[in-house]
């Protein structure tokens, strides 16, 4: 079974915007905390943005003021917007959710390129 999968991704041009969506197949508070990470290529796989079941947020320096991570709890998604996109944050982004016992979960992913 599916529980997490991404969409919102695409072609982008720099300095523009898009919203990305994890939309859980279960109840999205059952998650301790969802997190975004992206991955680019030949690249170490890369801490974005983190939201906890009660809501707390914690953002990779370079992202604070640019990312916005939040949640829906009628959608039963977890969002992430992102501002002024950089060619450099071309990458597959995916999001990762831990329940309780330690039960790990990860989307397969969607992909994001900016254009120079």
């Amino acid at each position: 079974q599916v529980e997490l999968v991404e969409s919102g991704g695409g072609l982008v041009q720099a300095v523009g915007s898009l919203k990305l969506s994890c939309a859980a197949s279960s109840n999205i508070f059952s998650f301790n905390y969802i997190t975004w990470y992206r991955q680019a290529p030949g690249k170490q796989r890369e801490f974005l943005a983190t939201i906890t079941n009660v809501g707390g947020t914690k953002y990779a320096d370079s992202m604070e003021g640019r990312f916005t991570i939040s949640r829906d709890s009628a959608e039963n998604a977890v969002y992430l917007q992102m501002n002024s996109l950089k060619h450099e944050e071309t990458a597959t982004y995916r999001c990762y959710g831990q329940k309780l016992w330690k039960r790990d979960y990860w989307g397969q992913g969607t992909q994001v390129t900016v254009s120079s």
